[in-house]
């Protein structure tokens, strides 16, 4: 990915719409965290536009993928150029992303947007994730793409915007505070509760994942988490492993 390291974050604003990218491993607070700034009442949120154009790429089986398939625009180009670019009734538009979505896309048109890299533990990620896809492989965490991403913004000369979930849910306040002032976007202490249930912004395969998240109203304190990977995934978790620990040098709060 090549980007001009003179672009700054004051130029992102295109026709009067901030647009901001969360690109995330899977099973990482993400829906929480859409929900969050769907509460923000300057924000408009998007749901994984990129997810129909990841199945149509990859050929990925997973839960309710036909649906996915037919509810959005498998071309990623043409979702980038007519969905992601708008128009949008706020001043804030943030993009719930996943970070392996990415594929087979050029990544010249992140300089349009702010992008936040929201990173998890890949034990506790991928002990979740094993529950819908059992047969996950390095591609499908993502943490190569966040790592292309984190790269990207240092050559271009930005700081990354890193969240570990853990940091995020010890401190919500705190980490949400600091995102915040990095975007240089005010505070708003509605950015920490929602009311629980589905939303209308929540993608076709939300009964598939967000079963938890429907069941919160706010970010939950952080707990450790007890499973067992399946043998399958030992491999997945060791090549994951450097890939986080990369990212976490960079995150907000983390140390």
């Amino acid at each position: 990915m090549t980007a001009d390291p003179d672009i700054e974050r004051s130029d992102i604003e295109r026709n009067g719409v901030r647009r901001i990218n969360m690109w995330s491993s899977p099973r990482n607070v993400s829906t929480a965290m859409m929900y969050s700034w769907r509460q923000r009442a300057d924000t408009t949120v998007v749901d994984e536009p990129l997810y129909a154009h990841y199945l149509a790429t990859t050929g990925r089986d997973h839960p309710g993928a036909a649906d996915v398939l037919a509810s959005q625009n498998t071309d990623g180009r043409e979702v980038i150029q007519h969905v992601m670019a708008g128009p949008y009734p706020t001043p804030v538009v943030f993009f719930k992303q996943m970070a392996k979505h990415l594929v087979g896309l050029d990544r010249g048109f992140l300089v349009d947007y702010d992008n936040i890299l929201l990173t998890r533990n890949p034990f506790d990620m991928l002990t979740s994730f094993q529950v819908n896809v059992p047969d996950a492989d390095l591609d499908e965490t993502g943490f190569v793409e966040l790592v292309e991403i984190l790269d990207w913004l240092v050559a271009a000369g930005w700081e990354p915007i890193v969240i570990d979930s853990k940091d995020l849910l010890l401190d919500p306040p705190g980490v949400l505070g600091e995102l915040c002032r990095r975007l240089d976007l005010p505070f708003d202490d509605a950015m920490l509760s929602w009311p629980a249930g589905p939303k209308p912004e929540d993608g076709i395969w939300a009964p598939h994942w967000y079963h938890r998240v429907h069941a919160s109203i706010g970010w939950a304190p952080y707990g450790a988490k007890e499973a067992t990977l399946l043998p399958q995934l030992q491999s997945v978790l060791e090549q994951a492993e450097p890939l986080h620990e990369r990212l976490l040098v960079h995150a907000i709060g983390h140390g």
